[in-house]
């Protein structure tokens, strides 16, 4: 596995192209995005509805094929994965946290989380096990054993957060965390994957529209009509968080 440095591409994306249809019904979501995304940091991609933040960071994540261009994720050539392959490769180093939370119903808050551990094939006991430690430091202990109907929006958003980091990830990619939030809770989140996911040999990148959070990340890549409009790079002001025993 590629070690990467502070400051170092945990992704490079050079040319990238993605296009939907053919003929009549072609349509261009990507027309050569060129971005990095770093170690150590929060990078931001916001801009309109519709111009191809999603498709991107789908495409970061090995959930979609580019068109053309080059991908290379944490050293590796992603555009060039196929099959097992990449299902193994994004399963060991990719988190994906979604807009929606996709917790299953019937599970607790700590079942939830320990799923992909189960999936990789640990066993449930010892899966759930870490689930919990991972659910107590970001302050939902008391509420590890509660299904999703039983939690706020914000807990349940940080069990999503949870799930997508028990497996340890070096590149964790959010779609719109904060969308379905209040404004406290949407900090506490932002609060959350700083301090959990932004450490030297990783990078988080995340897709938003609220503009309360810009103030979280080093980088913010500005997108417009499936290319990069501007990329601005900051001091991230931010601080330090306390999620121990918050019932948000």
């Amino acid at each position: 596995m590629s070690q990467l440095a502070h400051h170092e591409p945990a992704v490079a994306c050079r040319g990238i192209e993605k296009v939907f249809g053919t003929g009549d019904t072609k349509t261009v979501a990507l027309a050569g995005v060129d971005a990095d995304v770093f170690c150590g940091e929060t990078t931001l991609l916001v801009g309109p509805s519709g111009c191809g933040k999603t498709t991107l960071i789908s495409i970061i994540a090995g959930l979609l094929n580019p068109s053309a261009g080059e991908l290379t994720v944490l050293g590796h050539p992603l555009n060039q994965m196929r099959g097992s392959k990449l299902v193994n490769f994004r399963a060991a180093n990719i988190g994906f946290v979604f807009q929606q939370y996709n917790l299953l119903p019937a599970l607790t808050a700590a079942e939830n989380a320990a799923v992909p551990l189960v999936i990789a094939g640990e066993y449930r006991g010892k899966a759930v096990a870490a689930a919990r430690e991972l659910l107590e430091s970001v302050g939902l202990g008391p509420r590890m054993n509660a299904i999703p109907s039983q939690l706020s929006g914000g807990q349940q958003q940080r069990v999503a957060i949870a799930r997508a980091l028990i497996h340890k990830p070096r590149l964790l990619v959010c779609d719109e965390p904060t969308a379905a939030l209040d404004a406290h809770s949407g900090q506490t989140v932002m609060q959350l994957l700083r301090r959990v996911a932004v450490q030297p040999d990783r990078a988080v990148i995340i897709v938003t529209h609220d503009s309360r959070v810009y103030r979280y990340g080093e980088r913010i890549i500005h997108m417009s009509d499936g290319r990069i409009e501007r990329i601005d790079v900051q001091q991230a002001d931010v601080d330090e968080p306390a999620l121990a025993g918050m019932e948000t």
